[in-house]
């Protein structure tokens, strides 16, 4: 498969690229910047992982940086995963409009047109593609600061759900991952005694594994997964 990855960078993105890379599969990973165990990972799977450096919050520059200059329509691309996200975390009364328009291009508008050119490619190749979004627990349960956040998130699941009906009769799948707490470069400000309270919010008190969010949107990328579509799938040590 050839599979579309933004944020591969870090965190998930990374480890669902490694994933990607160990079962055979083709790389093409988004990002703003390239860290040193992506560099590594590069030089491990050479003609499977490919890079294209560019910066989500220009949705507008999409079509020509991304599936024009990389993905063109002459790689048949069978999935979209759209992981890439900034949380703009603060409380509603100090909200500032450019800092949310920033989050809503990175967590919203960047997936949706990858979402669009996506499509586009799948049905020129006659593929019948899945598409998947990463989305967050927040989108479900309160936390304090995570309002806006939470808010990109959720328009990203309703986004989904319709994707799903549209094209469904064409084979294009999408659905929805809904991490819990990750320790991830964008959570590392959270001090000890706040991820303690994160923890005890969830039936099994502890972090969700990376890998086991990877194994999911693997699961949700091929065929074992071809009539599940529209969903929201939950991989978040049983947030309560």
């Amino acid at each position: 498969m050839n599979v579309l990855i933004t944020g591969v960078s870090r965190g998930v993105g990374l480890e669902m690229s490694q994933l990607f890379l160990e079962k055979g599969h083709t790389v093409y990973g988004i990002s703003r910047t390239e860290s040193e165990a992506l560099k590594a990972l590069e030089k491990q799977y050479p003609d499977h992982l490919f890079l294209k450096v560019f910066d989500l919050s220009n949705p507008q520059d999409i079509k020509q940086s991304v599936f024009r200059d990389f993905v063109t329509n002459q790689i048949p691309l069978h999935v979209l995963i759209n992981n890439a996200a900034t949380a703009y975390d603060d409380i509603v009364t100090n909200l500032n409009y450019d800092d949310l328009k920033t989050m809503f291009d990175v967590n919203l508008y960047s997936p949706m047109f990858l979402t669009k050119y996506a499509i586009r490619n799948m049905i020129y190749n006659r593929v019948a593609g899945s598409i998947i979004h990463i989305s967050s627990i927040s989108a479900h349960t309160g936390y304090k600061g995570l309002s806006m956040y939470a808010a990109s998130k959720g328009a990203l699941q309703s986004f989904s759900k319709n994707v799903s009906r549209e094209w469904g009769e064409r084979g294009i799948r999408s659905n929805i991952v809904v991490p819990g707490y990750m320790e991830t470069a964008m959570n590392a400000k959270l001090t000890a005694e706040h991820k303690n309270r994160i923890f005890k919010r969830t039936a099994l008190k502890k972090e969700t594994d990376m890998r086991s969010v990877a194994e999911t949107v693997l699961f949700l990328s091929d065929e074992r997964s071809k009539s599940i579509t529209g969903q929201e799938i939950f991989v978040d040590s049983g947030t309560l």
